[in-house]
């Protein structure tokens, strides 16, 4: 019985050695690929209706993980998720949509990076973290890698205003982080997820109806938009949180570096999108200084 035990578990340590990193490149490949779905999307629906299917769609597929927690939402709590659905989800999706109406999808994926820079920024100026030199180093070494990439242009036009419009998004990824770890600790992080998903969907609703395509929606636009939600969004998430379950959040964080790269992999593969000199060296300096970030917070 204690062989057979013994076996047993050397079976499952062997099977989380090699399923945690492919678990975490499929995350990456999938949130790389959120980028694509919005880059197809985005110009057929609109920023505001192509957020409001995709925050839609992500709810629901999260929503029995909500259901079974529901005791613990109650109607106080409520504010505060309608402020961090906001920040954290309906308002950064509406500029990444907007920039992928434009630009790229790499450029969205590799401001997307910015998270964690931003996260610990954020941290800083507003609730009095520690940021410590190094993390500061890697703060500014960022910031000079967005730069670089907003001074690109592909096909002769500029990318600038996109660059800034994926960077504001990521810093209000950092924000609603911070709120999270402030104001949510405790509560099961998928019925966190649904819930402000859901309440961000609900306040984009009246933009998306006003915003409304009115010509027919091309069936790529659809099934981008779908996948969009219901894999990059809902499924996605629910990869994430049974990966902090298992090797803690400092270990599931690390799929931030592979996201800008299955972005602009997707993009140049399937769209046939450039990869430019200055997006290569904005995105070795990004994801440089996030890794600086990372190590200094160790």
């Amino acid at each position: 019985m204690t062989s057979v035990a013994s076996t047993s578990s050397l079976s499952d340590t062997h099977e989380r050695g090699w399923f945690t990193p492919l678990e975490l490149c499929l995350l990456g490949a999938i949130w790389g690929a959120s980028f694509l779905f919005m880059r197809v999307a985005a110009p057929d629906f609109g920023a505001m209706a192509l957020v409001e299917v995709r925050l839609a769609l992500g709810s629901l597929v999260l929503l029995p993980f909500l259901w079974r927690a529901r005791a613990q939402f109650p109607a106080k709590l409520w504010p505060k998720l309608a402020i961090i659905g906001a920040l954290n989800s309906a308002l950064p999706f509406m500029l990444f949509a907007w920039a992928a109406k434009t630009a790229p999808a790499g450029v969205g994926a590799i401001t997307n990076a910015m998270t964690v820079l931003f996260t610990a920024l954020v941290g800083f100026l507003f609730f009095g973290e520690k940021i410590g030199a190094r993390r500061a180093i890697a703060l500014v070494a960022g910031f000079v890698g967005v730069i670089v990439l907003a001074s690109d242009k592909t096909a002769g036009a500029s990318i600038g205003w996109a660059v800034a419009a994926g960077a504001g998004a990521s810093f209000l990824y950092g924000v609603g982080i911070n709120l999270v770890r402030r104001h949510l600790t405790g509560l099961p992080p998928a019925a966190v997820a649904s819930a402000t998903l859901g309440v961000a969907a609900l306040l984009t609703l009246p933009f998306a109806v006003a915003n409304w395509p009115t010509h027919a929606v091309a069936m790529k636009s659809w099934l981008s938009a779908g996948m969009l939600g219901v894999l990059c969004t809902g499924l996605a998430f629910v990869m994430y949180y049974r990966l902090i379950a298992r090797i803690g959040a400092g270990r599931a964080s690390t799929v931030t570096y592979l996201i800008p790269v299955f972005g602009v992999a997707w993009a140049w593969l399937l769209l046939d999108e450039p990869l430019t000199l200055k997006m290569g060296i904005a995105g070795v300096m990004i994801l440089g200084s996030v890794a600086l970030s990372q190590r200094a917070g160790k």
